[in-house]
């Protein structure tokens, strides 16, 4: 495929590197790191469907840092996740098989329009919990975690960004988790959604493992970063730097993809 054949200068892998210490770093406190991985890609030059599977592959392996961190400090609802793993596998999965039917200037244009959605979702206030305050409802559990991750894993597959924060914000209203149990499970929920899109883009050639290798040893340092920093100050530290960089790249991406 001719994207296999593309050229990046050192200039370009060094910032593609730092973008994913930051993307790492945010979406390990606030979810919404993928709103700075596939922007960059693309204004990289990597074709959209590719930039969508590139990202996969970083933040699929970045986020291991910083479940590490959250499981060492007993932050995971285990009931939680055996019932959502698999949906957000399935979702995801279906997600990105139907991105892959799109071609890539049509990406190009719904990953413009869908960024704004990444965004508000990265925004919308989360009212922090006292803890002891979860409550596991047998429907919640088995009914409403596995239809909620299915649905945001589809989202996650098709499109990524702002998946975290989605996944956190669903995880507070339906399971009352705090804040920070709430960034833990959603870290878990949002692997297996990454894995089932990732196969998706890997079984379709869309991803491009040499240049992966820097990208995510750069997102586990962010990741692992970012994941200490939610456990000792919150998530408010990320929204200014998340905001500025994401006006940056939404007025990039306009240049590159609105006529």
């Amino acid at each position: 495929m001719d994207f296999l054949n593309l050229d990046f200068s050192l200039w370009v892998v060094a910032a593609l590197i730092l973008s994913a210490l930051a993307a790492g770093f945010i979406d390990s406190v606030a979810g919404g790191g993928g709103l700075i991985l596939v922007p960059s890609f693309i204004l990289a030059g990597l074709p959209p469907q590719v930039a969508l599977g590139q990202e996969k592959i970083v933040s699929t392996l970045g986020t291991l840092a910083a479940i590490r961190n959250f499981v060492k400090n007993r932050k995971v609802i285990w009931r939680a996740v055996a019932t959502g793993i698999p949906a957000g596998l399935a979702g995801a999965y279906i997600g990105a098989k139907m991105i892959l039917f799109f071609d890539p200037d049509t990406v190009g244009m719904i990953i413009f329009a869908l960024l704004p959605v990444g965004i508000i979702l990265s925004f919308m206030p989360k009212k922090n919990l006292r803890e002891g305050e979860q409550h596991f409802s047998a429907p919640k559990l088995y009914v409403g975690v596995p239809i909620t991750v299915f649905l945001i894993g589809f989202y996650d597959g098709f499109f990524g960004p702002g998946t975290g924060s989605f996944l956190i914000l669903a995880l507070h209203f339906i399971l009352r988790f705090d804040l920070v149990a709430a960034s833990a499970n959603s870290k878990l929920f949002n692997v297996s959604s990454n894995i089932g899109a990732l196969v998706a883009f890997m079984l379709a050639g869309k991803v491009l493992y040499l240049l992966a290798v820097p990208l995510v040893l750069a997102n586990l340092a962010g990741n692992h970063l970012g994941s200490s920093s939610a456990l000792r100050y919150g998530s408010k530290m990320v929204s200014s730097t998340l905001s500025v960089s994401m006006l940056i790249l939404m007025a990039s991406l306009g240049y590159k993809y609105v006529p």
